[in-house]
């Protein structure tokens, strides 16, 4: 398998930072909009998100949660998925949702997310943010409006986001399959 990095450690942070900065420039003081990762992967780039957004806004209160998409997906029943966990704590009713994951591929992930994300109320808005774009293979028509970086791939490619939290250190792979 060859592989190489596309983000580094210090491009990852970097490319939080100017996510951030952007959606400030939407969002203001963030009073009416909420933050909600996408489990499994999707949670740590929301949590750095609200980590760093609390860093450059000081006092203000960024609604963040967690949503787990499991029972919502299309291959629900092909695959052997564990369910993880939701922790949404505060109302999406009339909010400004941003849905956050790690990579943007095929968009069938962030379409699991829309549905189980209405079972949480009807938002005002709905926004996407990912960290990694693979432009060329999506099965639904689904766009983000933040992109942390976009990269065209092929469906033999793999893109592997490592977290430090659970990977010991930040970095962003595309692996090729031999």
């Amino acid at each position: 398998m060859n592989q190489r990095v596309i983000l580094s450690s210090k491009q990852l942070d970097l490319t939080i930072t100017r996510l951030c900065y952007q959606l400030i420039e939407t969002h203001n003081d963030f009073a009416k909009s909420a933050l909600i990762g996408l489990q499994p992967r999707g949670i740590y780039l929301a949590k750095r998100i609200e980590q760093k957004l609390n860093t450059i806004l000081k006092d203000k209160k960024i609604n963040c949660g967690s949503l787990d998409i499991t029972f919502y997906r299309d291959d629900f029943r092909k695959k052997e998925l564990i369910p993880n966990s939701t922790t949404i704590d505060f109302i999406i009713e009339d909010k400004n949702v941003i849905l956050i994951d790690d990579v943007l591929y095929t968009g069938r992930t962030i379409r699991a997310g829309l549905d189980a994300m209405l079972a949480f109320g009807r938002p005002q808005d709905v926004e996407l943010l990912v960290l990694i774009d693979r432009r060329l293979s999506r099965n639904v028509p689904i766009q983000a409006k933040y992109v942390g970086k976009t990269i065209d791939s092929i469906a033999s490619e793999k893109v592997k986001v490592e977290w430090r939290e659970i990977d010991k250190e930040d970095k962003v792979w595309i692996m090729k399959n031999d």
